[in-house]
């Protein structure tokens, strides 16, 4: 993957939005990407009435005020847009060139991990081009920097598994980061996993290894393999952590294209402890 050249950041002035600026200045400085930070207002229910002139005005001055520090040396555009949010930033995304959405979760207090946004959930699904979001940016103690020293890919055996491969491997030379792949063998493929005795369970990983050997050599990629079996999203987190991950990549299939791992794409994103990386 490529360095984006503009990078769209949806904003709600959160402190989410505050906790992932660190890591939109840290890209945009690094592939020298135009930021343009979009703030969507909702139109409200016919019954209330249009937007009053007030309140875009006030909206407008607290667009113009935010992240100003954070992002100083960034060319950053802002832009304030009327309608339903997450239209809004698909059809931005896909008029003006935008090479990555960099958008993060909602998350409400201990339930946070098993909440993702509504916005979030569908520009996943609608946007074209890659979209990076995190779930636990708030509680992720604060670093010097943010460059990816360890990228984890996470993929299904599948035609797409190939791309997703190559283009992690291009952003973490990028990087000069270190990169491993990672499958999930789900324990449901056979029997249910407490059901799932011992030599079982090492044949399916066998089996699975030796697949995602020949797509890794079809890539072209060197790389260290990670395979297990169990909870999809769980594996992925589990593997994240072991291999210290600052960023971790998974495929979007196309519509009506789903695949096992793209249909636990949002616990995935839920349960990991780094930023991830839909492409």
């Amino acid at each position: 993957m490529t360095s984006p050249s503009k990078i769209l950041f949806p904003v709600d002035f959160s402190e989410r939005c505050i906790a992932a600026a660190p890591y939109v200045a840290a890209v945009a400085k690094r592939s020298d990407a135009e930021v343009t930070l979009l703030h969507v207002l909702e139109p409200a229910p016919e019954l209330y009435g249009p937007l009053e002139s007030s309140h875009m005005e006030n909206r407008e001055a607290e667009l113009k005020a935010f992240l100003t520090e954070e992002f100083t040396g960034v060319h950053v555009k802002r832009i304030l847009a009327i309608g339903d949010s997450a239209r809004k930033i698909t059809e931005y995304a896909a008029d003006n060139g935008v090479g990555v959405i960099m958008i993060p979760t909602n998350g409400y207090g201990p339930f946070r991990r098993f909440i993702l946004g509504s916005v979030t959930a569908k520009v996943l699904h609608d946007a074209e081009c890659p979209v990076w979001t995190a779930a636990h940016l708030e509680e992720t103690p604060p670093r010097e920097d943010f460059l990816y020293r360890s990228v984890v890919c996470a993929v299904d055996l599948d035609d797409k598994a190939l791309d997703v491969i190559r283009q992690s491997d291009e952003l973490a030379k990028e990087y000069k980061a270190t990169l491993t792949i990672t499958h999930a063998v789900p324990a449901t493929d056979a029997r249910p996993d407490m059901y799932m005795d011992s030599e079982f369970r090492v044949t399916l990983i066998n089996m699975a290894r030796k697949e995602l050997e020949l797509i890794r050599s079809k890539a072209g990629v060197d790389a260290t393999l990670c395979v297990e079996a169990g909870d999809i999203a769980k594996v992925i987190r589990h593997s994240a952590i072991s291999h210290k991950a600052d960023l971790l990549v998974i495929g979007r299939g196309s519509p009506g294209l789903m695949g096992r791992l793209k249909t636990h794409s949002y616990s995935i994103i839920r349960e990991s402890p780094c930023p991830v990386l839909s492409i």
